[in-house]
């Protein structure tokens, strides 16, 4: 066992001493360590959950013959960030959560990991995390929240976004407001529509790091803790068996999978982001272009934010497996390794069948769309690239004159003053990874405009971000960005900026290279966010901060050592022998 490091031989009395003192004896100590890793916080709904979720994980691992060791690690929420300077973090904190748990781990040499993750950054985080450590693990969403409920409408915190933009325009009061508030997170779990935490949490399921169905099951149901406690079991069997672990789950087939289920459920633009950083992670060849090769799966789930169902109520039809199903039947999945020892396949067919009618995920062959949520896009403005969202307007071409803004701050005021208007095209740069720092999100500006009435009249282009809740036609990711000397940084109001799916293409009807490109003062000159703004790469890689990684490895390992299932000879019979 790994942790053999720490605990066998004459020379590790001193840790062992440590351990006892946290209640450990000699047959605890003897058993593998697995950490139980948790996000948990009570500053949102998206974490609540976890710290109780851990319980059960450990009572899993005991139960297995295991020795559970908990540790916790930050969270930022971008729902109560959004719109503020604190969304300047978000981001970021996706790189401090998975060097968090890389650390924890690798520092206390344990043998198997249960991460318990929440809202967004920490979804992706886990991954990363996973990919680098290499070890038996397996990460369980908490689940998501149930829908609001105002005057027999079902809402979710996007309909509060826009009720923002509303109350802007005059057409709903203080008290209309103060209803929908009130009304859309109505207890613990993440945000309810297909926006990036439960796009995220379904693309964990196809990537193979969480088992079939339990990412599905919402935050308050009563099944949650035995999935928790099942996870627990399970890294104990994938110990016993000497995996599969996340070198043999992470291929480039399982990218593809993900991509297309991300495609198939119009779900969030930054799965691309968190994909593009947890290929990254495992030395996997996967590149933004691959998106658009899976762009072509056709929308098959009727999902907010532009459709009509909350995750919650999916689940209650048959969840992330119905869409498996449609895939795989029309010849657009591929099977793989998963943490349940199973393929994913196998995962599929062991699916209790389901006569209950349902009409939120339909055939491949009878979809919603007939292409995925979002393209790629190349041009004068993103010459590495940039993500068009297509879900919720149906248009695949916008030009008009560019409303250029330094930030998302100035933007919204515009917004909020109703200085916006049919035709524009709204232009918020400097807000990319580095120069943001930490690549916001335009949640705020973007649900106002659809308040105002003007979701499918203009268009947005940013090197920032999009929440999964934006809906309407919005190019993000533009790379390279502003901060870094980018085309759009020439940008000027009033140039006419054509956007155009069909053709692949955003360009600008002027001659930038005659221009200087306008530059600001760093907006944060210390501290953390300036650590990252040095070390972030480009959106169109993921925008990490870690060196290429060797696969299946740290990229910070000394030495290339031999995979890790190939480590663990023996280990079988010691385990078996407890």
């Amino acid at each position: 066992m790994q942790s053999d490091a720490i605990k066998t031989g004459p020379s590790r009395a001193p840790a062992r001493a440590m351990l006892r003192a946290t209640g450990l004896d000699d047959a605890a100590i003897a058993r593998p360590l697995i950490a139980v890793v948790h996000t948990w916080s009570d500053v949102s709904p998206c974490n609540l959950t976890l710290r109780d979720l851990a319980q059960h994980a450990r009572a899993g691992i005991l139960a297995a013959g295991g020795t559970p060791i908990e540790f916790n690690t930050i969270a930022i929420t971008d729902g109560i960030a959004m719109g503020s300077s604190g969304m300047r973090a978000s981001l970021a904190s996706r790189e401090v959560i998975a060097d968090s748990i890389e650390l924890a781990v690798s520092g206390h040499c344990l043998d198997g990991v249960v991460v318990l993750v929440g809202c967004d950054k920490t979804i992706p985080a886990a991954a990363m995390a996973l990919a680098r450590l290499d070890l038996p693990s397996a990460v369980l969403y908490g689940g998501t929240i149930m829908p609001g409920q105002c005057r027999g409408k079902k809402l979710t915190v996007q309909d509060v976004f826009e009720a923002v933009g509303a109350h802007a325009a005059g057409t709903l009061d203080d008290a209309g407001l103060a209803e929908v508030e009130r009304a859309a997170c109505p207890g613990a779990g993440a945000c309810g529509g297909q926006f990036t935490a439960n796009t995220m949490a379904m693309v964990l399921t196809f990537l193979g790091l969480s088992p079939m169905r339990l990412n599905d099951i919402p935050a308050l149901h009563g099944d949650k803790g035995a999935a928790a406690f099942a996870c627990g079991q399970l890294v104990m069997q994938r110990l016993r068996a000497q995996g599969p672990t996340p070198s043999q789950i992470l291929t480039r087939d399982a990218f593809r999978n993900a991509a297309r289920a991300v495609s198939a459920t119009a779900g969030s633009t930054n799965a691309a982001l968190h994909l593009l950083a947890i290929a990254h992670e495992a030395g996997v060849a996967f590149t933004l272009e691959d998106f658009e090769d899976a762009a072509r799966t056709p929308v098959i789930a009727d999902l907010k934010p532009g459709g009509r169902y909350t995750a919650a109520e999916m689940f209650e039809m048959g969840g992330t497996a119905l869409v498996a199903h449609e895939l795989r039947a029309a010849g657009l999945l591929l099977d793989g390794a998963t943490v349940t020892g199973r393929t994913l396949f196998e995962e599929l067919d062991a699916v209790p069948a389901t006569t209950a009618a349902q009409d939120c995920v339909f055939p491949v062959s009878a979809p919603i769309k007939p292409r995925g949520g979002y393209s790629i896009v190349y041009g004068d403005l993103a010459p590495e690239g940039a993500i068009v969202k297509l879900a919720g307007h149906g248009r695949d071409h916008f030009e008009g004159p560019a409303r250029v803004f330094d930030s998302e701050d100035a933007a919204f005021a515009a917004v909020q003053a109703r200085r916006i208007h049919a035709g524009d095209v709204v232009v918020i740069r400097f807000e990319g990874p580095a120069g943001g720092p930490g690549m916001r999100e335009m949640l705020a500006v973007t649900a106002a405009l659809v308040g105002q009435g003007l979701g499918n009249d203009i268009a947005l282009v940013t090197d920032g971000r999009f929440s999964g809740a934006t809906h309407g036609f919005m190019v993000g990711h533009v790379s390279p960005e502003a901060a870094h000397g980018g085309p759009i940084a020439r940008l000027r109001d009033g140039d006419r900026v054509r956007i155009d799916v069909a053709t692949r293409r955003i360009d600008v009807l002027a001659d930038l290279s005659t221009r200087d490109p306008a530059r600001i003062a760093p907006r944060v000159t210390g501290g953390a966010l300036a650590k990252y703004a040095l070390q972030v790469g480009s959106a169109s890689t993921g925008a990490v901060t870690t060196p290429t990684t060797l696969r299946g490895r740290s990229a910070f390992s000394e030495s290339a050592p031999a995979p890790r299932h190939q480590q663990r000879e023996g280990v079988a019979d010691s385990l078996n022998a407890l």
